[in-house]
């Protein structure tokens, strides 16, 4: 991937990351991530128990019920969502400190979540990831082969409605190659 995000002193606008489940985020942040360590990419809150292998701090921040619930109240998450029966936030402070360090920050979430970013942070770049066509979107997420039948249809029904949401972000990027969004991406937030 060619280019680089400059690690300039001035405050910076954060960039959030959003689309539908399958259209492939995760792929297209552990890119920037490898190639680019100098964009910090926020690590959620959860309330949901760690998984084999996950690291506290690295994957996420595990909290029980009592501690998101101090967080929100506490006003410390800049978002949050509940999703699968746990809840997940954005912690605020780490983000407003990369922010003002100049430092390239992006954030994964939701739908919701972007919702939320835009009303606490106006001045935050909203990027939706777009998949090339809904049949492609489809044939990611039945092609993933790990989840039954009524998950999918129901990422995919969510999918219905998130698409319909691409309008309130401040642009679209089409997934159609992994390396293209990411230098698009990394553009954006180098201005």
């Amino acid at each position: 991937m060619e280019g680089s995000v400059p690690h300039d002193r001035s405050a910076r606008r954060l960039t959030v990351l959003s689309g539908p489940s399958g259209v492939g985020k995760s792929t297209v942040v552990a890119e920037i991530r490898r190639a680019h360590p100098e964009v910090w990419l926020s690590v959620s809150v959860t309330t949901r128990p760690p998984r084999p292998g996950e690291v506290d701090g690295v994957q996420y921040f595990f909290v029980d019920d009592a501690g998101f619930d101090r967080l929100v109240a506490e006003g410390a998450l800049l978002e949050w969502a509940e999703f699968a029966g746990n809840r997940y936030g954005t912690p605020r402070g780490p983000v407003e400190e990369r922010l003002a360090a100049g430092v390239p920050t992006l954030l994964e979430i939701d739908l919701q979540g972007a919702r939320q970013v835009r009303r606490a942070m106006p001045e935050s770049r909203l990027v939706f990831l777009a998949p090339p066509s809904w049949d492609e979107l489809v044939r990611r997420l039945t092609g993933r082969g790990t989840e039954p039948p009524e998950v999918i249809e129901r990422r995919l029904e969510a999918a219905r409605v998130e698409l319909a949401a691409e309008k309130e972000f401040d642009l679209t990027l089409v997934n159609t190659s992994v390396r293209e969004v990411c230098s698009e991406l990394l553009t954006l937030m180098a201005d």
